[in-house]
Order: structure tokens, then C-alpha cells, then sequence
């Protein structure tokens, strides 16, 4: 989640360098910031400034042969990360639903899923583009100074005089640092380099980023 100047998908992180590292799940280190992926294409599940205790770690797009399994397009930093998962959770219209997973495979840059209980094609059909998250206890452990991109989308950004300059809504992935994209109160746009001299302060428990403007970020 989970933005790094340099990040990297892992499960759910990527590492720091002087730069950052997502909400499928992946994270970001500070260095540079860095973000783990565990989850970005995910939802970002924020509720009045806290964090949720679920992350996306994939997708199902589809049923993949008669005998129950899913095809799974993973959303975390490391897609073998599903071999250690033993559970996953499912939005089943009806609130949240754990699946248990008995089998897991990989085909190109697909996961192959089954589910106990779920032996045949009609038990998954309903599951076709639903998203798979795991609890924040089974996600992918950070390090110093990383973080999941779900937790950083929707931060208030303010500035080193702390005057609020908007809201993080995007982490642009550049492959050198990654870079976060602000909405301002004039309803522009700004983006700021996930460098150590730009990312003063992130408090993902008061979902708040601190930031210093390089000379021409804002023109």
C-alpha cells in the first residue's frame, strides 16, 4: 500500500530509498518513500481518517475449468505470497465472506485459486470480478518507513508551514521514485516527488502527509 520513489511490488510493500515504494497491497519506504502494492487497484477502505482492516490482495476475472477453480489477477507486490495465504475474503453481497484456499497455481501473470467446499464451476461463478482482500494481520509485515498505498490515497496533504495543500489521490509508479499526485483547493493538480526532500511527515493514524515544495512544483 500499500507510492516509494522507488517502489517495488512486493505483497504488500516495496522498499524505501530516498524515495517511496500498494492499495491492491503495496507499501512505500520513506527514503524515497517507498509503497508496497498489496492492494492497489484496490478500494481504498478509509473511514474518517482511519485505516481499514482489509487489504485487496487480487481480483477474479474469472472461472478457469469445471472443477471450481478462479483466475486470479493478483494486486499484491508478490503474487507467490498467495502459496502462504490460507484464507482470503470475498465481498458476497451480503457483507464480507472468509474463503478457505486449498490449491494454488500460476499461469503467466495469473493465479490459479481453489477454494475448500467449492468443487465445481456453478460454486464460483458469482465471484467473477469480485476483489480478494486479507485482513491487515495477514498482510504483508512493513518495514521502517514504509507504507501501503491504500493507506496514503486520501491523505491531507498540508505544507511545512502547515497550510493544507490538498489531497493525495494517486501514486504515479516512474520506476526512479515514485510520485504523488495532490489535488489542491484550487482544483489543480500538483505533483510531488516521493524523495526525502519532499516528504517531510506521513501519520497514516491521522492520515496526514507533511510536504515541502521544491522551487517550481507549484507552476
Amino acid at each position: 500500500i500499500f507510492y516509494s520513489s522507488s517502489s517495488k511490488r512486493q505483497q504488500a510493500g516495496e522498499t524505501w530509498q530516498p524515495q517511496t515504494k500498494l492499495c491492491m497491497q503495496r507499501m512505500i519506504p520513506y527514503k524515497s518513500v517507498a509503497c508496497s502494492f498489496e492492494l492497489y487497484f484496490f478500494t481504498v477502505h478509509r473511514f474518517g481518517g482511519h485505516m481499514q482492516d482489509i487489504l485487496q490482495v487480487g481480483a477474479v476475472t474469472n472461472t478457469h475449468g469445471i472443477a471450481g477453480e478462479v483466475k486470479v489477477f493478483p494486486t499484491t507486490d508478490d503474487p507467490k505470497r498467495f502459496k502462504k495465504l490460507k484464507h482470503v475474503l470475498v465481498d458476497s453481497g451480503n457483507g464480507m465472506k472468509e474463503l478457505e484456499i486449498t490449491g494454488v497455481k500460476f499461469f503467466k501473470n495469473m493465479v490459479i485459486l481453489k477454494f475448500k467446499g467449492l468443487d465445481r464451476i456453478e460454486d464460483v461463478m458469482a465471484y467473477k470480478g469480485k476483489n480478494l482482500y486479507v485482513t491487515r494481520e495477514n498482510a504483508v509485515k512493513l518495514k521502517k518507513n514504509e507504507y501501503f498505498i491504500a493507506d496514503l490515497v486520501g491523505m491531507d496533504v498540508f505544507t511545512e508551514d502547515g497550510e493544507r495543500l490538498g489531497s493525495l489521490r494517486n501514486v504515479i509508479q516512474t520506476g526512479a521514485n515514485d510520485v504523488y499526485e495532490v489535488a489542491m483547493e484550487n482544483g489543480k493538480d500538483v505533483l510531488i516527488p516521493a524523495i526525502r526532500q519532499c516528504i517531510i511527515d506521513v501519520n497514516v493514524e491521522e492520515a496526514k502527509m507533511t510536504v515541502h515544495l521544491l522551487e517550481g512544483l507549484l507552476e
